[in-house]
């Protein structure tokens, strides 16, 4: 039988997994043993494409027609309407290396890059990226893998070469609500008058990435011969990494394993310095905050991950700097882009509220900003706080920020969300604890990331002393939906934010 058939594009979003829709009862399914779930190989003139099929029993498909998800349509790059050959594809011999190390033996470096160069090219489908995330999560990765896995990740997609003999970085390990001091560290460096391109990422599970909070100012989506020419000019950028494809397997990998909130060391490395790598960075500043409800709970897990995000990055060419920061609540008081913007741009005029309610988010990018001007070598062990302060308080980094935003233009008005409700505190006493992870739920549920104005503003921080009836923070949302989601999480959920008589 003829296997050809015709291509529709379903408008399906299947996020980054291919996959291909045939009709129930289809005689060429039945004449070829495919079945659901099979993986096939669809190809279109020289393009091909392996998916995961899916069956309709809906009637939405006709004989002679193969759906496909809006991915899997756009990678083919096949016309509505074209004919298409299927086939059973060859088997992949890196899930086999997946298995074994589902076995708990080791992989060798061929094995790795085989995997990873697999997953780089979609091979992969949901089920067996979630078997290697679970084969490596934990500790089960080496040091020697490790190295190995990043090594692969930056080899299986675009590097950039700035074509400077220093590149300076700052990246924090997450899982700390509004902690947006990128946005005031990369303008402190570049006003001192060194390079600091920034190549940030979206949001996956959080209220914001840094490229969201950026966005919400500016455009973020800029080409590599933009970001060369800003950086030329400013000495830095605050761009979105996606546009740029960066250690691609890394972002494949991290599509199933937040979901599913696995915690993989080794992956986490590999995520982090392969996108440093790749990203033409050769000194990079790491963040990591310790905290009960931060990704590291206590010192000895840092003092662990310290160790071997230093000794990878000087295995692959980097140099790296750890430092560990307060994780035991938000940064700021604005969770979500416009909320979080707003707290930049108040530290960056220097405005009064930067010195009170702002100070933690303040004081840490003075830290962060100091710490990588030291660890460049161009300025003294000591005074690198100092002069860090003196280019924020003289004006000099805000002026820095709006000649990049302008330059990455066009500049945007930030304007309150249209609903919004107050938290209130059921009694009187010390704010003890704020849980960020259940405060960024409930950012996520008003709409952020994806409305840019939803999210939380923290009205109380840890320390303060309320009374009853005091706001605690705020919920804003574009939609009453959105905003009745967030209440009834908060109402359920009588942890956020602890505080004792």
């Amino acid at each position: 039988m003829n296997s050809k058939l015709r291509v529709r594009r379903l408008g399906i979003d299947t996020y980054r997994e291919n996959v291909v829709y045939m009709q129930k009862g289809c005689r060429l399914c039945k004449s070829q043993g495919f079945d659901v779930l099979s993986k096939i190989e669809v190809r279109f003139g020289r393009r091909s494409i392996l998916a995961t099929l899916n069956i309709i029993e809906n009637g939405m498909l006709h004989e002679g027609e193969l759906g496909l998800s809006n991915v899997a349509f756009r990678r083919l790059g096949a016309p509505e309407g074209a004919t298409v050959m299927l086939s059973h594809p060859n088997p992949l011999t890196s899930t086999e290396f997946v298995r074994r190390k589902l076995d708990g033996i080791a992989l060798t470096r061929g094995q790795i890059f085989e995997i990873v160069k697999d997953i780089a090219a979609y091979r992969y489908s949901n089920i067996e990226l979630t078997a290697f995330v679970v084969a490596c999560a934990k500790r089960n990765l080496s040091e020697r893998e490790i190295v190995d896995l990043t090594e692969a990740m930056v080899a299986n997609g675009e590097k950039i070469d700035w074509g400077l003999p220093m590149v300076l970085d700052k990246h924090c390990i997450g899982g700390i609500p509004g902690n947006r001091t990128t946005m005031v560290v990369v303008p402190i460096v570049a006003a001192y008058g060194l390079p600091i391109p920034k190549t940030s990422s979206r949001a996956i599970t959080s209220p914001s990435g840094t490229a969201d909070t950026m966005e919400a100012v500016t455009n973020v989506r800029l080409s590599l011969p933009e970001m060369k020419k800003l950086v030329m000019e400013e000495n830095a950028c605050i761009a979105w990494g996606g546009a740029i494809s960066l250690a691609p397997a890394d972002d494949i990998i991290i599509s199933v394993e937040r979901p599913l909130s696995l915690d993989s060391e080794g992956q986490m490395i590999a995520s982090i310095l392969s996108k440093k790598k790749a990203a033409g960075s050769t000194h990079v500043l790491l963040d990591i905050p310790i905290g009960p409800t931060a990704k590291v709970k206590n010192r000895s897990d840092a003092r662990r991950l310290k160790k071997l995000l230093e000794s990878v990055g000087r295995k692959i060419g980097l140099k790296v700097l750890v430092v560990y920061t307060d994780g035991r609540q938000p940064v700021g008081r604005g969770i979500g882009p416009v909320l979080e913007a707003v707290d930049v741009l108040k530290v960056l005029k220097n405005d009064p509220s930067a010195w009170a309610e702002l100070r933690d988010l303040r004081e840490k990018s003075l830290m962060l900003a100091g710490t990588l001007l030291e660890f460049s070598g161009r300025v003294a062990k000591g005074q690198g706080v100092g002069i860090a302060a003196r280019l924020l308080e003289g004006g000099q980094a805000y002026e820095k920020f709006m000649a990049i935003a302008r330059k990455q233009g066009p500049l945007k008005v930030l304007t309150r969300a249209g609903h919004s409700r107050l938290i209130r505190s059921p009694r009187g006493g010390r704010v003890v604890s704020i849980h960020n992870q259940k405060m960024a739920k409930v950012a996520r549920l008003a709409g952020a990331p994806t409305d840019p104005r939803a999210g939380v503003y923290l009205q109380a921080k840890v320390g303060d002393f309320v009374k009853k009836g005091t706001p605690l923070f705020r919920i804003d949302a574009e939609h009453e939906d959105e905003l009745h989601f967030a209440l009834n999480y908060v109402a359920a959920n009588d942890t956020i934010v602890e505080v004792r008589a």
